[in-house]
């Protein structure tokens, strides 16, 4: 045997020793994360399979939801969005709730914008959803003046916001009502410079600025109605018939009365 095979040989058999040693010693935590490997590959398939259980359990129970909206009313789709929204998987309790605050502003816009507003401040959502939540509970309170629906539109109006074009649109719209042409037509010129406006607001934009360019409104009142004729005057109590339009026939003159006779 040549000298080097014989340290080859030598280091071998060190190596075997030592791995023989660290097995011994350490054979216990070897197999404890073996064991824990295994238990959590298991208890995330587990998991994963109970979750596409619930989404689905979920998922039916949104599709009722959904038929009682479409042909019941809207306290009972509440009621029935309500329910899902208390249990369901993250995704569909979200739907659920957006849904409830939609059926809930049918009856009362001003509920229904309280649940908007519970969204918008759940920081669980993304800022996206968030904002969809605060730009529906505006539109609900918009059309009553609601000072807090205003600034609300107002700040998603922002040229960062994704609901830009809706908000400026409804701005604008309001302004329109109010009589404020300037106003409404500053909102209008944002809309026609923003690149990502999309096509169909573009569309209606034609319109709009028609009516700006048109200016204010005037609304004046209605003359009043000519006086209706008198009535035909009276002979000693007795009206005198009017002609018939029919026949076109004059009625006949009142007889004079008799002259009294003189003793």
């Amino acid at each position: 045997m040549s000298e080097n095979e014989f340290i080859r040989e030598v280091n071998d058999e060190y190596r075997r020793d030592r791995l023989a040693q660290i097995w011994s010693r350490y054979s216990g935590v070897f197999i404890g994360l073996a064991v824990l490997v295994v238990l959590g590959v298991g208890g995330w398939r587990y998991w994963q399979h109970a979750q596409g259980q619930q989404a689905e359990a979920a998922s039916l129970r949104f599709e009722e939801a959904l038929r009682r909206a479409k042909g019941g009313t809207p306290e009972d789709a509440e009621k029935a969005f309500a329910g899902v929204a208390a249990d369901a998987p993250f995704g569909y309790r979200l739907l659920a709730r957006l849904r409830a605050a939609a059926e809930a502003g049918k009856a009362d816009p001003a509920a229904g914008a309280k649940a908007y507003a519970a969204i918008a401040d759940d920081t669980a959502i993304g800022q996206s959803l968030r904002d969809l939540a605060r730009l529906r509970g505006a539109l609900l309170l918009v059309d009553k003046d609601d000072a807090g629906a205003l600034n609300t539109l107002q700040s998603l109006a922002a040229p960062s916001s994704a609901f830009r074009h809706t908000a400026r649109e409804m701005l604008g719209l309001v302004a329109l009502r109010k009589g404020d042409v300037e106003g409404a037509g500053r909102w209008f010129d944002q809309i026609a410079a923003d690149r990502e406006t999309p096509a169909g607001l573009r569309q209606r934009l034609e319109i709009y600025v028609g009516l700006v360019a048109g200016g204010p409104v005037q609304v004046t009142e209605a003359a009043a109605p000519a006086p209706a004729a008198p009535p035909p005057p009276t002979l000693l109590g007795t009206p005198v018939p009017a002609p018939d339009p029919d026949t076109h026939e004059e009625a006949p003159a009142p007889e004079a009365p008799a002259p009294e006779a003189t003793r």
